[in-house]
């Protein structure tokens, strides 16, 4: 399928998710630009992250944006190649996929550590 297309299909699941989220959560998840990548490129592989990373969150976490000398924007990226192959051309599989890594991303973004995720499904 092609990356447009995946683009597409992860952008509707990532919509779908938001408005599914606590009325709370939903406008700091709104906030969050999504950007949707074939995958990874070479800066993050540079920084040790594996070739099949299905998303990332980069800049500072909700309430810390300004601690920082130089904050940097909040974003998720998610890698709709990987998460394709990783469903194995799977259309239902991907959206799933989409959902669990946008939360997961979502995650920290509010903050939550690895242990934090894993306690709510998100690992």
């Amino acid at each position: 399928m092609k990356s447009s297309r995946l683009t597409e299909i992860a952008a509707a699941t990532v919509g779908a998710t938001q408005r599914r989220l606590p009325a709370d959560i939903r406008p700091l998840a709104r906030a969050v630009p999504v950007h949707y990548r074939a995958g990874p490129d070479a800066s993050v592989l540079a920084e040790g992250f594996e070739p099949d990373l299905l998303g990332l969150f980069t800049g500072n976490p909700h309430g810390t944006e300004y601690s920082h000398d130089q904050p940097a924007p909040p974003q998720i990226l998610l890698y709709v190649g990987n998460l394709w192959d990783l469903a194995e051309e799977d259309v239902e599989i991907f959206r799933e996929e989409v959902r669990l890594t946008y939360l997961h991303e979502l995650g920290h973004y509010l903050g939550w550590d690895e242990d934090d995720l894993a306690a709510r499904g998100l690992d």
